[in-house]
């Protein structure tokens, strides 16, 4: 029996495809006939490709893909249609909200690399990344209002990557924006042309795994949990964090680097 909302073609594929190259982990959301819409068996194989990642420290960086047309079309409406009940959306919910708090929470940089659509919930995943590359061409929504529904929870991420009136926007319109806009609106980085699109996001992750992991990985920790405290207890962590830090084996030898003018050769990898 198919699962709710897949098609018989599609259970013979990998719903999610890994791919492994000088450190970086790339997941490629692979439902391009559903314009990769997060199944609860999707979101089930993209966290359990986290969490080994995350415990991994071999990979230094993560890239989230999406297969055919488009990023990510938001949740499976046919799924969630054919299962109604509170109970299940409950459920559902709290599982997608587990997917996008991993990727706050793992030591390692998640970059969003876009084509075509996110929406609703992929543009939740996008807000939710570290960084965000998208080609020109690529269109930004919560949409969900327009079948009268909320997008409550992607309006948590939305409303820590952008400003609160330009996140409230896009939730009471469920209006389009394109790739410039989302820029200068703070939820995507950087804007290239369809060709370039992986060039640019190997810009990133080359420069990231140039750098010491434990720094990468204690500010990273640091720079999510502070957003949510007061300035007084904010100063205290980041504080904290730097002298945790500078105790670090990779902090000696990058100071004594720069001052003999020579490449540094990181320890805690």
């Amino acid at each position: 029996m198919n699962a709710p909302g897949s098609t018989p073609s599609e259970t013979t594929l990998p719903i999610l495809l890994r791919s492994d190259s000088e450190g970086v982990a790339t997941l490629t959301l692979n439902r391009p006939a559903q314009f990769n819409s997060l199944s609860e068996e999707l979101l089930a194989e993209l966290q359990a490709a986290l969490d080994a990642i995350a415990a991994d420290k071999s990979v230094r960086a993560v890239v989230i893909a999406g297969a055919g047309k488009a990023f990510c079309s938001g949740h499976d409406l046919k799924q969630m249609r054919a299962n109604h009940s509170k109970a299940y959306m409950q459920k559902l919910f709290r599982q997608c909200g587990k997917v996008m708090t991993t990727i706050v929470d793992m030591p390692q940089p998640v970059i969003a690399r876009i084509h075509g659509i996110a929406t609703a919930a992929g543009c939740q995943l996008v807000a939710m990344c570290d960084l965000a590359v998208a080609v020109e061409g690529a269109r930004f929504a919560v949409s969900g209002i327009n079948v009268g529904l909320f997008c409550a929870t992607p309006s948590v991420a939305l409303g820590r990557a952008m400003g609160r009136k330009q996140a409230m926007e896009m939730l009471l319109t469920g209006d389009f924006i394109d790739a410039a806009e989302a820029q200068r609106r703070g939820l995507i980085n950087r804007v290239v042309p369809p060709e370039q699109l992986d060039a640019e996001v190997k810009k990133l992750t080359d420069s990231i795994c140039a750098k010491s992991a434990v720094a990468i990985g204690m500010g990273k920790q640091m720079f999510y949990k502070q957003l949510e405290m007061g300035l007084d207890g904010a100063y205290q962590l980041a504080s904290e964090t730097m002298a945790c830090n500078m105790m670090a084996e990779d902090a000696a030898e990058g100071i004594d680097a720069f001052m003999q003018k020579r490449k540094p050769e990181w320890k805690d990898r």
